[in-house]
């Protein structure tokens, strides 16, 4: 028998686990400043439309999150990473070279499928190798070093662009896919033995997908779940285009987002120590509670053109939004799954794909109508708050 590898050094496995959660945060973030000259280029009767790249490739990432996970746990964890890395690449080169906006956007797609296996199976590596506390200290440093990509994603996009063109933060994936690629493939032992594989089974997914949509208090959490990635998607898909035809700061984009991002950075690690305190349910209830004062007060200011509404009031509404989203995502989740003990595992990759594929589906139709103005954006982002605020009063009733 040939003896297993030596497991990577901890800074080198957290350094890499980093690496492979960024995949998503890259792809999208460093596309944000390239939405514009896309538009022109592919579709320049309706540039808007070039939004379209971030949509397709988180219902691509959606649809992945339901099949990797089994799929690694039939074929080992390290085969299926390597392959979805392959698959985003050649979509890279594929998106690199379209000459038309439908070839684009399916190439995005698939980028996005690929992108899945990454970041859904980085996660079951954790768990072969780390249990407890220690596994949640893992992935909290890997989150760490995960959320510096936000805010310098928009700047390599901007620099990329303006020194070679959009096609060319294409060419930049394809290298972070080959850097990824070979030190996965290279130094990162196979975590799952042979012997714990499981074989592929439509059945447990299925009997799964009915287990979560089966119970009412989970439905609704899920829903909850769903209507918060909706205002983030949505912010994500129509800020760059906001700051460039609402407050002609296009140039300035990079450097604002960074800087909510970094401030908003701190969030998860306060959430982390506030839950055990306040509970789940208190602490999504004040952080969307938080949403819906701001969100309020931009719609009024805006709507009415009042003498306070302008960029700051803009730029106030976007951190209030990106830091409370880091007191939302995990609650929810959390929520979502814990009467899920029996199913955790098929139940996560479930839930994952409903929320990302019909979040993404939402967003993009509310994103139809901002049209670049920031108080139809304030219009739906209250819309899907509300939506998870009536979803989370709900379930505290069926509870």
């Amino acid at each position: 028998m040939t003896p297993r590898r030596k497991p990577l050094p901890f800074p080198e496995f957290v350094a890499l686990l980093a690496l492979l959660m960024a995949t998503v945060a890259y792809s999208v973030d460093a596309m944000l400043p390239l939405l514009r000259p896309i538009g022109e280029d592919l579709a320049p009767h309706a540039p808007e439309q070039a939004q379209l790249v971030i949509t397709v490739f988180m219902v691509g990432l959606g649809l992945g999150t339901f099949t990797m996970g089994p799929i690694s746990d039939a074929f080992g964890r390290k085969p299926v990473m390597l392959a979805g890395i392959v698959l985003y690449m050649v979509a890279a080169v594929v998106a690199a070279l379209s000459q038309n906006l439908a070839v684009l956007l399916a190439a995005r797609f698939v980028q996005g499928l690929g992108t899945s296996a990454p970041r859904t199976v980085s996660q079951a590596m954790v768990r072969d190798l780390y249990a407890g506390r220690q596994m949640a200290r893992v992935v909290s440093f890997g989150m760490t070093v995960f959320t510096l990509f936000p805010a310098v994603a928009p700047f390599v996009g901007s620099l990329v662009g303006a020194a070679f063109g959009w096609r060319a933060i294409f060419v930049s994936f394809l290298v972070f896919g080959a850097v990824t690629l070979l030190w996965l493939g290279l130094r990162q032992p196979e975590t799952l033995a042979p012997e714990n594989r499981r074989p592929l089974a439509i059945g447990p997914l299925w009997s799964a997908l009915k287990t979560v949509l089966g119970h009412a208090q989970v439905r609704l959490y899920l829903a909850a779940m769903t209507f918060t990635f909706t205002t983030m998607l949505l912010w994500l898909s129509t800020v760059a285009q906001l700051f460039d035809t609402a407050f002609d700061r296009a140039d300035e984009f990079p450097s604002w987002f960074a800087m909510v991002a970094l401030l908003s950075a701190p969030a998860s690690l306060l959430n982390a120590r506030l839950v055990m305190r306040f509970g789940m349910q208190r602490m999504v209830t004040v952080a969307l509670g938080m949403q819906l004062a701001m969100v309020s007060l931009c719609l009024l200011g805006f709507g009415l053109h009042l003498p306070f509404a302008g960029f700051a009031l803009f730029v106030a509404m976007m951190l209030i939004q990106f830091f409370t989203i880091g007191f939302l995502v995990g609650n929810l989740n959390a929520l979502t799954l814990e009467p899920m003990g029996h199913v955790a595992g098929m139940a996560a990759s479930v839930a994952g794909g409903v929320s990302t594929m019909c979040a993404a589906f939402l967003a993009a139709l509310l994103a139809h109508f901002v049209a670049g103005d920031p108080a139809v954006l304030a219009a739906g982002v209250l819309l899907a708050l509300l939506g998870s605020a009536a979803c989370m009063a709900l379930a505290r009733r069926v509870g």
